[in-house]
């Protein structure tokens, strides 16, 4: 599977719906639901104690996701780098949302999420 032969809609096709349920399992702090998608490595990086932290964190601070607004996607052969523009309920500005697919045993499912 090669990243590069594919679209960047069908990238987002695949990438969309899985960082839609991040940010809802995020919003519920849903830890089951939030890793869902995730690669074993992420797994083992976003505990329940850890999500349920960071979660706390950021709501307080900056509020709930709101808008988010394709920037890039970047191709490589065995992933796809999505960045969107992030904003945010509480807080002024606009965020990066960042997340990376990968494919794992016909899987697609992300190995890397952050928003700063």
């Amino acid at each position: 599977m090669n990243f590069e032969d594919l679209s960047d809609q069908q990238i987002l096709d695949i990438a969309n719906p899985i960082m839609d349920n991040l940010m809802d399992a995020s919003t519920r702090i849903d830890h089951e639901n939030h890793v869902r998608d995730f690669t074993n490595r992420m797994k083992e990086i976003v505990t329940k104690d850890y999500l349920q932290k960071v979660c706390e964190h950021y709501q307080f601070e900056k509020g709930y996701f709101y808008q988010r607004e394709l920037v890039a996607v970047f191709k490589r052969p065995n992933s796809a780098v999505i960045v969107w523009k992030q904003t945010f309920t509480k807080a002024k500005g606009d965020f990066v949302a960042e997340m990376v697919l990968v494919k794992v045993d016909g899987k697609y499912l992300c190995d890397h999420v952050m928003v700063f």
